[in-house]
């Protein structure tokens, strides 16, 4: 794909949002010599500004749009929505300013993280230069593509609503599960979201794909690409040969299949595969098993943001003292058929109580904590009340964290603190 930024110089910009992203395409465009741009962020209080910059957003060439922002909530919602088909993302201005960069895109509902930390891991393991950024923490264009690496990206679908250009050698979707409609609006551009990863492709390049109804949805829109099925099943004959329980866990199954079909892609051999495997560490509250202590597991699983992704631990353990609470997910629904036998008692945290109410009475035994000291606090004091042999200690909050905290690695570091603190007292 040839970058559409040939005459970047004399074109407008405007990019809206000044977080993290917003800040990295402040600082690209410095490094790329573009001067002609305006910038705005809903935080901003001067009316003078917001004037400049509703007018700029008309004859601007490309809007640059931070993730996370919608434009049925933004403050000049109306001018975005009248120019929307000006407007693109970070993901774009690395595509379009790096045409030849060779890419791995990863989305999904569940595992994105994880499977690009171990996919990262996998390629350095194997001599492979290699960057990853995007979703996962660093933005995209902060990163150093002169030695032209292979860039692995983790995208979110608040990222790539909008984006236009996005363009992987390796496009993967892990799973789909509801999420994040009460900013996509409905299921289907949710699901539409993910599917941008294909759109620009051609038959050089590859579409990964573990699902029945995606795969008809890829058939369907006759994307170019090469498509690849995953074959979860198949992966789970030569699981016994890793030697890593973190990643043998029922949990990292479908991540490391995916893991596993792009290597045989980029024709790594399978030892050598099984072998980088072996020194790969889980990353922080997601599933993080961080302290143990008579029998009684602690478990921060902080990143599990709705019911399906916290479904994985409260199948897979019993004599469960689960925290849950937060800012649920609109649509989300709780199915504790089967698995509400692993629970002894839920722990009700969060400003939104009576959601987590109503999906937990008549099933499982809970109590109103309110904060997530208290919660932990709780626990404590009824394990030494009730002086089980063995028990886990979840947190697994099925809810995003902006309620309570500035977001799930607060919450749960906040979690680890708390139960070291109680442990001193009570083991």
């Amino acid at each position: 794909m040839k970058s559409l930024f040939l005459n970047y110089s004399q074109m407008n910009f405007c990019i809206y949002g000044l977080g993290s992203t917003g800040r990295s395409v402040i600082n690209y465009f410095k490094e790329k010599n573009i001067n002609s741009y305006k910038v705005w962020d809903d935080n901003i209080k001067k009316k003078e500004d917001k004037k400049i910059f509703s007018k700029y957003l008309d004859y601007a060439d490309y809007i640059v749009l931070s993730p996370g922002i919608s434009l049925n909530k933004a403050k000049l919602k109306k001018k975005l929505i009248r120019n929307k088909h000006k407007i693109i993302t970070d993901l774009d201005l690395f595509y379009l300013f790096n045409p030849k960069i060779k890419s791995i895109v990863v989305t999904g509902t569940n595992g994105k993280s994880t499977t690009c930390k171990i996919l990262e891991h996998v390629l350095k393991k194997n001599k492979n230069n290699v960057k990853l950024g995007g979703n996962i923490g660093r933005p995209i264009l902060n990163l150093n593509v002169k030695s032209q690496p292979l860039v692995i990206i983790e995208a979110s679908s608040f990222q790539l609503a909008y984006s236009q250009f996005i363009k992987p050698d390796y496009g993967v979707i892990l799973n789909i599960t509801s999420d994040h409609l009460d900013w996509h609006g409905s299921l289907k551009n949710y699901i539409n979201s993910k599917f941008k990863i294909f759109s620009n492709q051609n038959n050089k390049n590859f579409a990964l794909l573990n699902n029945k109804s995606l795969i008809r949805k890829f058939n369907k829109y006759k994307f170019k690409s090469k498509l690849k099925f995953v074959n979860t099943k198949k992966f789970k004959k030569i699981v016994n040969r890793l030697n890593n329980k973190y990643l043998k866990s029922e949990a990292n199954i479908e991540n490391m299949s995916y893991v596993y079909e792009i290597c045989k892609v980029l024709k790594i051999k399978q030892k050598f595969f099984i072998k980088s495997i072996k020194s790969f560490n889980g990353l922080p509250h997601r599933y993080e098993i961080f302290y143990k202590k008579k029998n009684n597991i602690f478990i921060n699983d902080s990143k599990a943001t709705s019911f399906e992704a916290s479904r994985f631990a409260l199948k897979n353990n019993q004599n469960i003292y689960w925290i849950v609470g937060g800012q649920p997910k609109i649509g989300d629904k709780f199915s504790l058929r089967e698995i509400n036998k692993n629970i002894i008692k839920a722990y009700i945290i969060g400003n939104h109580t009576n959601h987590f109410k109503r999906n937990l009475k008549n099933k499982i035994s809970f109590t109103l904590s309110k904060t997530l000291k208290k919660a932990v606090l709780s626990i404590f004091q009824d394990i030494h009340r009730e002086g089980r042999e063995k028990s886990t200690i979840l947190l697994s909050p099925a809810s995003a964290s902006y309620d309570q905290f500035k977001n799930f690695e607060d919450r749960g570091n906040k979690f680890k603190k708390f139960t070291m603190y109680y442990a001193k007292k009570y083991f």
